[in-house]
């Protein structure tokens, strides 16, 4: 392996470059689906008010100059075709500098949303994808040897991605510390899927395993990712393991998988045929040579040299990050999501509060009969319905959800998401699993707040229901529209 090319890790460029690519192919397919009804000309956060207020150089964005749900869209599918192109692995085939073009379009085209998502983007993996895409525009293609530096630097975003969610977890809550925070952890999470009930039911010392195996993950396997080769693949195959756990319990739109796709840049082709149990034949479409090393073009190891010079010195404020005792979580610092901090769950809320939205078309709101619930796509709401798989899919407006239920103070866009309902709005009513009122919008909404706790086996057996809740309060009285 030379310094800065090599050969030894042809299959872990094509994963990769492919993995991320399809990454990227889901987040702006929800983009398509979502971003107008959210952030578009006629959504909850308008992008049009919040680029009045917020000047370029804080969020660098094709759309401050102009926005349009047009236009959003024109740059979704374009995102979608360009990262379809490198799944089918197409750019790879070509120079050097075209997968390059291709990735730092995609980074471009999703930096722009990110910046104006406001809330509805301000999830650590959003920032996670748009770096992910950058650095790996520098891998090259089959014509070229995998640079050294590069594959070097995804470990390295690795290591702040796991290191950093353990550090976090250990100065976070005693429920990581006493090794309790998992009897809590599936029922409460976000999103809990189909695997979560049962896994939630298991025994308490398999939990504290589940708690003693992450810090194990999270705070030792991150070092062994620079060790020499087979021990670098040993650790990223760790890793990967522990994030194929939390994809079969939970939902986290594509923190999981991107995170497996980053760690397979430490692993070398050598342990790829191992792992086969044959000798795997690279995913090269064409079995042109690849150079060697010193025969790479000089303006391809200029620029990713020069690239990698920004990236290490961008790194200053994430290391520094890591060693405070106030640790920051998920935090970027430059508008360019360049080399961030990260980390999730510093704490593990022990109780889960549901907001359930509901509806009346009676002439008075006191009429306990005439309410009826909206459903949402995966959220839990109605006890009987058992929890969705939508990852690595991003239901945006079921997590905002979330974190409203925990108080979150940001409600504006909650404050719009009922006049909408009041209205009928369709493209907001699309982002619901159920409209109870057919084609007509109530003359009333409320919001309650419900505790929300997994039914035991012997509840479950005897209601068929998933969730048991009671409710604890109003978080909306019943308002209308109103008079014109």
């Amino acid at each position: 392996m030379d310094w800065f090319g090599t050969d030894d890790y042809d299959i872990a460029r094509q994963v990769v470059q492919r993995g991320i690519a399809a990454v990227f192919l889901i987040a702006f397919v929800s983009a398509l689906a979502q971003f107008p009804a959210l952030l578009g000309d006629n959504g909850l956060l308008p992008v049009r008010r919040f680029v009045q207020v917020v000047p370029f150089r804080r969020a660098p964005s094709l759309f401050q100059w102009r926005y349009s749900d047009r236009l959003l869209r024109l740059v979704a599918w374009s995102g979608i075709g360009l990262s379809a192109t490198v799944v089918l692995g197409l750019p790879q085939l070509g120079p050097a500098w075209l997968p390059m073009l291709v990735f730092l379009l995609l980074f471009s085209g999703y930096l722009s949303i990110v910046n104006v998502g406001q809330t509805f983007y301000s999830f650590g993996w959003e920032s996670l994808l748009v770096e992910a895409g950058f650095i790996v525009a520098f891998l090259g293609s089959d014509a070229v040897a995998a640079p050294v530096p590069v594959l070097v630097f995804l470990r390295w975003l690795v290591f702040r991605l796991e290191f950093g969610a353990g550090l976090i977890k250990l100065r976070g809550g005693r429920e990581w510390r006493d090794l309790t925070a998992l009897f809590y952890h599936h029922e409460t999470q976000p999103m809990p899927n189909p695997v979560s009930w049962f896994v939630h039911h298991l025994p308490r010392w398999f939990h504290r395993g589940e708690v003693l195996a992450n810090h194990a993950v999270q705070l030792g396997a991150p070092f062994l990712l620079f060790a020499p080769q087979p021990v670098a693949s040993v650790a990223a195959g760790i890793i990967v393991l522990s994030q194929l756990w939390l994809v079969l319990t939970g939902n986290f739109a594509w923190l999981n998988w991107i995170t497996i796709v980053l760690a397979v840049a430490a692993v070398d082709d050598a342990s790829f045929r191992w792992l086969g149990g044959l000798v795997v034949p690279p995913l090269r479409s064409v079995p042109a040579e690849v150079p060697a090393a010193g025969e790479q073009p000089l303006w391809f190891v200029v620029v990713v040299l020069a690239v990698m010079v920004l990236l290490v010195v961008l790194s200053y404020w994430p290391a520094r990050n890591l060693l405070r005792r106030r640790q920051l979580m998920n935090a970027s610092f430059n508008p360019f999501h360049l080399v961030n901090a990260y980390g999730a769950f510093g704490t593990v809320t022990k109780e889960r509060y549901e907001i359930i939205v509901e509806g009346s078309d009676s002439i008075d709101p006191r009429d306990a009969t005439a309410w009826r619930a909206y459903e949402f796509r995966g959220k839990p709401g109605d006890v009987a319905r058992v929890p969705g798989q939508f990852a690595p899919y991003h239901l945006r407006l079921d997590w905002l959800m979330w974190f409203l239920a925990l108080g979150s103070r940001d409600t504006r866009w909650f404050e719009v998401f009922l006049a909408r309902l009041l209205q009928g709005d369709r493209a907001t009513l699309r982002m619901l699993a159920h409209n109870p009122f057919g084609g007509h919008p109530p003359r009333y909404v409320r919001a309650r707040i419900f505790l929300y706790r997994f039914s035991s086996p012997a509840e479950r057996r005897v209601s068929h229901d998933w969730w048991v809740r009671t409710e604890v309060g109003s978080l909306v009285p019943p308002v209308a529209l109103p008079p014109e």
